[in-house]
């Protein structure tokens, strides 16, 4: 690890001394580039250069515990338990600071929430969890909106299309894509017996213009009167747009205003979305490209999360983290379940970089 951060230390230094050249001043392009470069890099100097300077002072600690000054002695060892204390913590914070960053951390996304397993009840979940991921982002104060809403029969969604967007939303969100799996009592159970429903949700990173090759002549667009409770003119005028990529067979919809140009520059946003998640799957080496590595079936066996109403309680399946209050976990409030999943992947990568 510290050679790595000896790199990055020379690497910087190295920068810092470009950016006086008086010949790349005068090139705006590679001006900006080092730029980046050197503020990437300075917060992790900055520890380290910190981290330095602390093991210096608790090796002139250590030193006078062996000097012949009582005080002094007295001093240190008092010190010196503090200093490795700090030390410790200093370390394991350069060891996540040297982690590959996810590239699409700080940006905005496009959620897909979809009933899956469960007729009416996963349909009445999955308007459920659309509600928790909206009151959370207005909690983070993120916009978002619902692009694309299709209802479901009981007053529930069938599926729903949201764009979120605001600080580090991707990086907050990733780590809901998978299967929510409900166990509850439906309202329309005579008998009492708690029934399992599921609902997928795909987190998608939006793409920009540059993230992906998007010939318009491959996409053929359908307009559509908008279904659902909408404002004056939504449901009354053909402005709701239907996108679909031929070479990938992928389709997108949009009805959330009542401009269609809105909405096709909507949808276009949406299916690049789409576009770069497949890239991204298909460079991972996965095999199945339509999101299935993050979603799955749907089927009730396959689980990132169940919420158990009738016992109060809300677990996820990978990192062993069981909490309670459902309540106020379905109106938002899903600090906890975020910062659990982060620290534990976040971990998990540092296994995985140790063991390299």
């Amino acid at each position: 690890m510290f050679s790595k951060l000896d790199d990055v230390e020379m690497k910087f230094d190295r920068l810092t001394d470009e950016l006086a050249d008086p010949d790349i001043a005068q090139n705006p392009t590679r001006l900006q580039k080092i730029t980046k470069e050197r503020a990437q890099l300075e917060p992790i100097v900055a520890r380290y250069r910190n981290y330095k300077r602390v093991q210096s002072e608790l090796g002139d600690a250590e030193e006078l515990l062996n000097g012949p000054d009582p005080d002094l002695r007295e001093m240190a060892r008092e010190e010196i338990p503090n200093l490795k204390t700090s030390l410790a913590e200093m370390e394991g914070e350069l060891r996540i600071a040297l982690l590959p960053k996810d590239p699409n951390d700080e940006r905005d996304v496009i959620m897909e929430i979809r009933a899956g397993a469960g007729g009416d009840e996963a349909s009445l979940f999955a308007g459920e969890l659309m509600r928790l991921f909206l009151r959370f982002a207005e909690r983070r104060g993120w916009r978002s909106d619902i692009a694309d809403l299709n209802p479901g029969n009981a007053g529930g969604v069938k599926e729903a299309s949201l764009t979120i967007s605001g600080n580090s939303v991707y990086s907050n969100l990733k780590y809901e894509s998978g299967v929510h799996r409900v166990q509850r009592v439906p309202a329309t159970e005579a008998q009492g017996r708690i029934h399992t429903s599921t609902v997928t949700v795909a987190v998608l990173p939006e793409a920009e213009e540059v993230d992906v090759k998007l010939d318009e002549r491959d996409v053929d667009m359908d307009v559509f009167r908008s279904t659902g409770a909408g404002g004056q003119c939504v449901n009354t005028t053909d402005s709701a747009v239907r996108l679909t990529h031929r070479p990938t067979g992928i389709i997108v919809k949009c009805q959330q205003e009542k401009s269609q140009l809105k909405n096709r520059a909507m949808a276009m946003k949406m299916l690049r979305a789409k576009l770069y998640e497949m890239e991204q799957t298909r460079l991972k080496g996965e095999r199945d490209a339509d999101r299935k590595s993050q979603v799955g079936s749907g089927d009730r066996s396959e689980k990132i999360r169940t919420y158990n109403f009738p016992q109060d309680r809300i677990t996820d399946h990978r990192i062993g983290l069981t909490a309670h209050n459902l309540p106020a976990y379905m109106d938002g409030d899903i600090e906890e379940m975020i910062t659990a999943c982060h620290t534990f992947f976040t971990a998990e990568a540092l296994k995985s970089q140790e063991s390299a």
